[in-house]
């Protein structure tokens, strides 16, 4: 199932040398684990609900285990303080939905549980 790395990203005004270098050998710590960017320090187009005064990014995996050896790599690892030195964020790795998912599905078993249901 396909998994996903979510940037959350507060870069300073004026980015550093280093922040350039690591987007130029980012991608290689990404190539070994099969992963993707989807989006890509993009500002936010719209907000629709709430607040999101930061930068995103999104990168694909084949799977949880993928994303995970990726993040752990030894390659990115080096890179790591690269990024952080110059700005402030959130990095989580999540799985995505199997194909087919069924959100109404997830409420029936979820609306069972809260009833005390066993389903």
């Amino acid at each position: 199932m396909t998994a996903y790395a979510i940037g959350n990203l507060h870069p300073k005004p004026v980015l550093d040398e280093e922040v350039f270098t690591y987007m130029e050998r980012v991608q290689s710590t990404l190539d070994p684990f099969h992963g993707r960017f989807l989006v890509h320090g993009a500002q936010t187009r719209e907000v629709t609900e709430g607040h999101w005064p930061a930068a995103v990014v999104i990168i694909a995996f084949p799977s949880y285990e993928n994303a995970r050896a990726w993040y752990d790599s030894a390659a990115y690892q080096a890179l790591i303080p690269l990024r952080t030195r110059h700005m402030a964020g959130d990095i989580l790795l999540v799985d995505g939905v199997a194909d087919g998912y069924d959100p109404a599905a997830t409420a029936a078993t979820l609306r069972a549980a809260a009833s005390g249901d066993p389903a």
